[in-house]
């Protein structure tokens, strides 16, 4: 590399640094919906229909970032909120973005905190296809209920089994020259999940995980940490 090589990358450079190799990653956006009522806000949540991926459990609208229809995120989680909720976008308005979340699954979760212009959820008009119910839950009642955590352990194989006797070399260790060691399953990262068990249903997972980090940011010597 010479000295105006090195100029040239540091043009390249990226102005805001993200992640590295997030279109290898299943990119998701999400709505963090909040309704006021009673001078409370509350979570608005949703049950996803049976049919559809993940059926029965507990998100916020949201979905895969779609190249040909969204430009940003931002763009991608309003989009969806509209189709899922039935909502028109004038009516929802987003307050600011969290940090984004990266699973070990392979999903990163760009996230965005909103409000609903709504009086109850009898003005939504939610997508049966994809919505099985709503329901709202104060925000006041996760300060009040730390989620139960449970630190699950992941593994990477570099070899698998088929179910009929052969093996399937992902990283052929001996050819690239590697040490012998990673011919054998080693240890990914541990993998921490949140679980609140709600007056209404089980949130857990990547929801848990947006509801906390909301919880951990809202203001209140509680929340110092």
């Amino acid at each position: 590399m010479r000295p105006e090589d090195l100029l040239r990358l540091q043009e390249r450079l990226p102005r805001h640094p993200n992640i590295l190799g997030k279109n290898r990653y299943f990119n998701a956006a999400v709505l963090i919906p909040l309704v006021e009522m009673n001078r409370e806000f509350h979570f608005l949540f949703q049950k996803r229909a049976a049919q559809i991926r993940q059926g029965g459990e507990i998100s916020f609208p949201g979905g895969e970032f779609e190249p040909g229809n969204d430009i940003t995120c931002k763009q991608a989680a309003l989009r969806e909120t509209e189709e899922e909720l039935g909502i028109t976008r004038d009516l929802i308005h987003i307050k600011g973005q969290l940090d984004t979340f990266v699973s070990p699954r392979g999903i990163t979760v760009d996230s965005f905190l909103a409000t609903l212009e709504i009086a109850s959820l009898a003005d939504l008009n939610p997508d049966t296809a994809e919505v099985e119910r709503l329901f709202l839950l104060p925000v006041s009642w996760f300060e009040a209920h730390p989620p139960l955590v449970y630190d699950l352990e992941s593994e990477i194989k570099p070899l698998i089994r088929k179910s009929d006797g052969s093996s399937l070399d992902l990283l052929p260790v001996d050819e690239l020259g590697l040490p012998s060691r990673y011919k054998r399953p080693w240890h990914g990262m541990t993998h921490r999940v949140y679980v609140y068990h709600t007056p209404e249903e089980t949130v857990w997972g990547i929801t848990a995980e947006l509801v906390r980090e909301v919880i951990r940011l809202t203001p209140g010597p509680e929340n110092a940490s």
